[in-house]
């Protein structure tokens, strides 16, 4: 008896050890670069967070079994204190759920730095929004690119939808989602077209959103696509932000998981800077200088690169025939292979009017530079999803 049962054990202990165990992992589900204050009040009435509570719905490019919130002062210039913070699936009956930190509630994140919640147990399919809404008990600059957020005084339990939509700068610079599989996880790193920045308000227009949508159609839950743009961002040099070059590792590689990388930037370095006299752009050996730099980088930290054409800005306020040109030859160089890159994805050829080749057609334009919403869904219409691991069937 004694032996079978020894047998009998040794048979199960073998065969559960031939099982697959399947690990969970993190993945971004959802990002917003760090950004320095815009300054976009007045030294009298900055723009900032005092005794307010503000939510902010994010719709999640990955399914979730629990996520992670996180808070950046990266680029802060005071330390950020945290009141409290809840987590819900947005528009349901589901009750809200505290956000915690090493399980307090309350917490101050020093300057330079970024605090990862806790886990937030929370069964979340991709395309879905879900709600953060955050404390400000003292005065506080938020220093994360701008998005869609509700705004109200004072301390409530929460912030309803009859509040009128702000486009502001925030404090949450990712969504970490806990899942069974990996999937192909891409990054777009870009500036305000990227951004999104002339899409409707709270309408998830943006064309890293749109294209998430056609790979989840696609391939269900396979690809996840998250937005790294930042307005006014540049490849070489520091704008309204760091540059591509200088926050790479911060906004890209240190992600978990990321595969890819879309690298569309450099409509901002190749413009002059609108002064009097006005300063000349960067030029083509600059700039295929920086693409590759982030194209190295990105190899050599096991993450696939690839290159977007840089889109007409004829009759814009800065098109001069200088940047025109440089452009031209950076769109030329991409095309032509030997780039360093993996793919190139030809914006330029998606979005141009084909009888004024430096222009965007009139009617997916307000101000000849960014597209409006129409504009963004061609972009993500034109990609070809092969590139980013979807082979639907």
């Amino acid at each position: 008896m004694l032996r079978w049962t020894t047998a009998l054990s040794l048979a199960l202990a073998t065969s559960a050890a031939a099982l697959p165990v399947h690990a969970q992992v993190w993945v971004p589900a959802w990002t917003a670069s760090p950004a320095p204050d815009r300054q976009d009040g007045t030294p009298e009435a900055p723009v900032q967070f005092a005794h307010q509570t503000v939510r902010q719905d994010m719709r999640l490019a990955s399914s979730a079994t629990a996520l992670r919130f996180r808070i950046s002062n990266e680029l802060g210039d005071a330390p950020l204190t945290i009141g409290g913070a809840s987590a819900q699936r947005t528009g349901t009956a589901t009750p809200a759920k505290l956000v915690t930190f090493n399980g307090r509630s309350e917490v101050v994140v020093p300057v330079g730095a970024a605090l990862l919640s806790d886990p937030v147990a929370m069964t979340v399919p991709a395309l879905a929004d879900v709600s953060l809404t955050v404390y400000f008990p003292q005065p506080t600059k938020p220093a994360v690119r701008r998005t869609a957020l509700r705004i109200a005084d004072g301390r409530l339990a929460e912030v309803g939808d009859k509040v009128k939509l702000a486009y502001r700068q925030n404090v949450v610079s990712a969504v970490l989602a806990e899942r069974a599989n990996k999937p192909v996880v891409v990054v777009a790193l870009g500036d305000s077209i990227t951004e999104g920045a002339t899409a409707t308000r709270g309408s998830n227009g943006d064309w890293p959103a749109l294209l998430a949508t056609r790979l989840h159609q696609a391939c269900p839950d396979q690809v996840v696509v998250v937005n790294a743009g930042i307005s006014g961002n540049k490849v070489m040099d520091h704008g309204r932000s760091h540059s591509a070059l200088a926050r790479l590792d911060r906004d890209v590689i240190a992600l978990p998981n990321v595969s890819k990388v879309i690298v569309f930037e450099g409509i901002n370095d190749i413009r002059h800077d609108g002064g009097t006299p006005p300063k000349a752009g960067r030029n083509a050996e600059d700039m295929v200088l920086g693409y590759r730099q982030i194209a190295e980088r990105l190899h050599g930290n096991g993450i696939g690169a690839i290159a977007a054409t840089i889109t007409p800005f004829g009759g814009s306020d800065r098109y001069e025939p200088t940047s025109a040109a440089t452009r031209t030859t950076l769109n030329t160089w991409m095309r032509g292979g030997r780039t360093g890159y993996d793919a190139l994805i030809d914006f330029d050829a998606i979005l141009r009017d084909p009888a004024k080749p430096e222009n965007l057609p009139e009617d997916i334009t307000r101000d000849h530079l960014h597209p409006n919403d129409e504009g963004y869904r061609r972009m993500a219409a034109g990609i070809d999803l092969g590139l980013l691991g979807c082979r639907a069937r």
